[in-house]
């Protein structure tokens, strides 16, 4: 009556050696790390920058625990923090301004472990320290820059078609054409909704005079508000990646908020300034007529810059357009020969210039520098075959496709991102961290032994088997948000606290029916049975009440709210396997073999 299958014993053995192999990680803390990132896109994280630090800290004579090279950058792991500084400091000196070398913690977990992908929850801001930015970005701000944009394409648009317009002028999110005649104003009208979607058009007549008002559709006023968050998250992500910030917190928080959290950062003018930084470039003439000479200044009239294979090429300083008059950047392909692109949208001055550019030019190399952190270099330098108009341009220069669309991010950040603003700040020192994550931990355990007495003083061996399946549902919670690679939080640990407190619950349920149907007459062995039975559909019950407001909460939640309910719906899973599977095969393992059973000890 009271037998599992050999398969469920050995489903809960795998899964308690599971959940154990993935707790472990926990408990090894973390080392002082440095790690190596580059800044350039033409550079990698590769075999011979890891050759790079290895040599420079051998020159050095300093040996770190271990040195690891991963996607993006490469890691040197130190037994003390003073190793860990004096290295930060010759990696920066050796290896330059193109790369960032940013102090860090890595876990101490064995590598057999790491191997097989258990590694440590990550720890939030509230547990390990760091600053807290939420930004507002300006949404009338990216309204206005896009009509300004649309103003001038306009304008563009019927100066070329010979149109005859009286003016084009803006106001507020409106953009208003004034005309002579109706004839002129409907071939305007025509011109306009073939080259620019997203507009809604509207004719109106003041005195003898003919206008056009152009507005932005409620589709594309959308699509702007969303690209100027998305460009505007991707920008920062980028920002952040300088920092060498391993599990940064940043997404967004309703319509037009950004959230940005950075455990272990406390410099919080230099998180500012890298937050705050956009990219841009700028298109200048080559100076063919002079050669740059290594060791010797630019001549006069002229800058160096590199482009991406190391090559020098002097520029005039004349900047023919900037950044400022890129309307789009969108990753593509060249369809001459298929390779990775950029194609551009310019504004209607942009287009103008380039157009102006490129006619007085041709058979002459024209760059394109990319400036970011304040350097500048030469994504291509092509030479112009032929007048280009239409506000449409092409960058092309042996790039791949990741690297384009990089860069296409990249220049779409620096032109068209709206505006933010840092409406709140909040800055929490390491040991406030470490205070927050003893208190935690005190009070789970504090929690975890107070029911633990009361469980095993009240139900007697019932009551230790409830304790063993509680510690079991604590293993396997912890377990499972390591392997989800959490991030916990101060609330998440009030989660961890509170699931004990429900999950023991179900336990007791179990063993007051095992005490009713005792009470009753029934035989010890069938009183177990019927006690598991007849309080699984209660437990059940209960438990997904619960769940359903733990979804609630994770799907209107944000921030903190929602590491609460992750924890706490992840708990009422683990509480029912744990209290229905784990303690009815610890009972059964203790009292299911007696066929002649006389008595429990159940209080």
């Amino acid at each position: 009556m009271n037998q599992y299958p050999l398969w469920k014993y050995l489903l809960i053995l795998a899964a308690l050696v599971l959940g154990l192999v993935y707790t472990l990680p926990n408990f090894y803390g973390e080392s002082p790390a440095v790690q190596v990132l580059p800044l350039r896109t033409n550079l990698k994280a590769d075999a011979a920058l890891l050759a790079r630090v290895e040599n420079a800290l051998k020159t050095a004579q300093i040996n770190p625990e271990t040195l690891a090279l991963d996607a993006t950058s490469v890691k040197a792991r130190f037994g003390d923090t003073e190793s860990q500084i004096k290295a930060k400091d010759i990696l920066q000196a050796q290896l330059g301004a193109d790369y960032v070398v940013a102090l860090n913690l890595l876990p101490r977990s064995p590598q057999w472990l790491s191997g097989i992908g258990a590694l440590p929850m990550y720890l939030g801001l509230d547990l390990r320290g760091g600053v807290h930015f939420l930004l507002q970005i300006d949404m009338k701000g990216a309204r206005e820059k896009a009509m300004e944009s649309a103003a001038g394409d306009i304008r563009s648009s019927l100066r070329e078609r010979n149109i005859a317009y009286g003016g084009v002028s803006r106001d507020d999110n409106r953009v208003t054409v004034r005309f002579r005649d109706a004839e002129a104003r409907d071939k305007g009208a025509a011109e306009i909704r073939q080259r620019f979607g997203g507009l809604v058009l509207h004719d109106r007549d003041e005195g003898s005079e003919r206008l056009l008002l152009v507005t932005l559709n409620p589709m594309e006023e959308k699509r702007i508000q969303e690209s100027a968050v998305q460009q505007n998250l991707i920008t920062l992500r980028n920002r952040v990646n300088e920092l060498g910030v391993a599990e940064p917190v940043i997404q967004q928080q309703g319509v037009d908020r950004i959230v940005v959290q950075l455990p272990g950062v406390q410099d919080t003018a230099r998180a500012k300034d890298i937050l705050g930084r956009t990219a841009t470039l700028e298109v200048r003439m080559v100076d063919e007529e002079r050669r740059f000479v290594e060791g010797s200044p630019a001549p006069f009239g002229t800058e160096m810059f590199r482009e991406r294979d190391g090559t020098p090429l002097l520029l005039k300083k004349n900047v023919i357009l900037t950044g400022e008059r890129i309307n789009d950047a969108q990753p593509g392909f060249d369809t001459l020969n298929n390779e990775p692109a950029v194609h551009l949208n310019l504004d209607g001055v942009g287009a103008r210039k380039f157009k102006e550019a490129t006619r007085e030019n041709v058979g002459k190399r024209m760059a394109i520098v990319l400036f970011e952190k304040g350097r500048g270099e030469i994504v291509t330098a092509p030479v112009i075959r032929e007048e280009i108009g239409g506000g449409r341009v092409q960058i092309t220069g042996k790039m791949s496709t990741e690297e384009a669309k990089d860069t296409a991010l990249l220049l779409r950040a620096g032109a068209l991102a709206a505006p933010m603003e840092i409406v709140e700040e909040r800055t929490v020192g390491p040991s406030l961290g470490a205070d927050n994550i003893a208190r935690g931990f005190n009070s789970t355990k504090i929690g975890f032994f107070a029911i633990a007495v009361f469980m095993i003083a009240y139900y007697l061996m019932f009551g230790m088997v409830s304790v063993l399946a509680l510690g079991a549902n604590l293993l396997f919670l912890v377990a499972l948000l390591s392997m989800m690679q959490a991030t916990l939080t101060l609330p998440g640990m009030a989660g961890i606290a509170l699931t004990l407190g429900m999950a023991i619950d179900a336990n007791v349920l179990i063993n007051e029916r095992v005490r009713e149907e005792l009470r009753t007459g029934n035989t010890p062995q069938a009183s177990i049975f019927a006690g598991y039975e007849q309080a699984f559909g209660t437990i059940l019950d209960s438990n997904i009440t619960t769940l359903i407001a733990g979804i609630a909460l994770f799907m209107f939640g944000s921030g903190p709210v929602r590491g609460f309910a992750v924890v706490l719906c992840l708990g009422i899973m683990t509480s029912m396997f744990s209290a229905v599977l784990v303690s009815r095969a610890l009972v059964n393992l203790i009292y299911g073999r007696r066929a002649r059973l006389a008595k429990v000890s159940i209080g």
